[in-house]
């Protein structure tokens, strides 16, 4: 299934697609939350669906949409998880995957704007495959972990690189302003993408195609991931894992390339659907 949000900020309805139709399945669910992800919900809604899905109410495609999971407790990323990305960032190839956290405040839908924050000079682009959790993970082994998996989300991890690298500290400060996480258009469920390892993705920027590669090149694959990170932290449902950006980042060019007012970012992974930000200035 395809699991999406529509509406207002903060007032987003719960959605599947269905043959190329946005129902509406809030009769069954308020919204797709820790609850719903950790349950049997993601089974319960496709059984639900074969009596219901012809008297649920349709969403109008125009109709903006949300990040299609609701509140998660955080966001756990993986820095240079693709070698070419290493290099292109003059970093060694890491022997131990990179984690770093993303501020679930940070997160907005899938084309909604993206705001330079005050004072920013160098904002980023990373296109990036992201898990999202299912079942609660902690010291889970590799060969279970895709038992603990909803389903996959695209993201564009957007950086401020002088925030991230040149402020000292962690690399927090550049990863988490308001809207560096735009989530979507919609949660893939395990089902639905055959193998997370090879799906390609791209990232373009005022229709410049300037990222392109494959998951087959990631260093650290994604069971690995969930046996690595929850053996330091306990994975809730509803967490959003992201696995990192191939080569092609701003940060890599020479000189550098960055984002600025009235740009367009467009993005896809296979199997995950294609969003697309604007970039604005700073505003209050």
């Amino acid at each position: 299934m395809k699991l999406l949000r529509v509406g207002l900020p903060d007032a987003e309805k719960p959605g599947v697609i269905l043959e190329n139709e946005w129902l509406d399945i809030s009769a069954f669910t308020s919204d797709y939350s820790k609850d719903f992800f950790g349950g049997t919900g993601i089974q319960d809604l496709e059984r639900w669906l074969k009596s219901n899905a012809d008297h649920c109410p349709r969403f109008e495609k125009e109709s903006r949409l949300g990040p299609p999971v609701a509140n998660p407790s955080k966001i756990v990323c993986v820095g240079l998880n693709y070698a070419s990305h290493a290099k292109e960032s003059g970093m060694d190839i890491p022997a131990e995957p990179i984690l770093f956290f993303k501020s679930t405040t940070a997160i907005c839908g899938p084309y909604d704007d993206v705001m330079i924050p005050r004072d920013a000079q160098k904002v980023d682009w990373e296109v990036e495959l992201a898990i999202v959790i299912g079942e609660k993970a902690s010291y889970v082994s590799r060969d279970n972990a895709f038992d603990h998996i909803a389903g996959y989300v695209l993201h564009n991890d957007i950086s401020e690189r002088e925030f991230q690298l040149e402020r000292g500290g962690q690399w927090v400060k550049g990863k988490s302003c308001d809207t560096f996480a735009p989530l979507g258009p919609f949660v893939a469920t395990q089902d639905e993408i055959q193998n997370p390892h090879d799906l390609n993705l791209w990232l373009k920027v005022n229709g410049e195609k300037l990222q392109s590669s494959s998951t087959s090149d990631l260093i650290f694959d994604i069971p690995f991931l969930i046996e690595y990170i929850s053996r330091y932290m306990t994975l809730l449902p509803g967490d959003i894992i992201s696995t990192g950006t191939p080569f092609g980042v701003g940060l890599g060019f020479t000189p550098p390339r960055y984002l600025k007012a009235g740009d367009i970012m467009e993005l896809s992974v296979d199997g995950l659907g294609t969003s697309k930000q604007k970039v604005v200035a700073f505003s209050k």
